[in-house]
């Protein structure tokens, strides 16, 4: 069974959005970190989207 999409309480550097992706997804924080540093060097609104899911993202406690 998959976890929900929230933001952990731990693990979090700036707003918990890559540790909460990385968790859903199974795969390490800074993995998902990497990911999102490289897709910022691709034009698109990763940074926004970002943004967005700090906002639209429940906390953990």
């Amino acid at each position: 069974m998959a976890s929900s999409l929230v933001r952990p309480s731990h693990d979090r550097w700036i707003g918990g959005v890559c540790a909460g992706l990385a968790r859903r997804f199974g795969i390490s924080s800074n993995t998902m970190r990497l990911i999102f540093v490289i897709s910022c060097l691709l034009p698109g609104p990763q940074f926004l989207i970002y943004i967005a899911l700090w906002i639209i993202l429940p906390s953990e406690d």
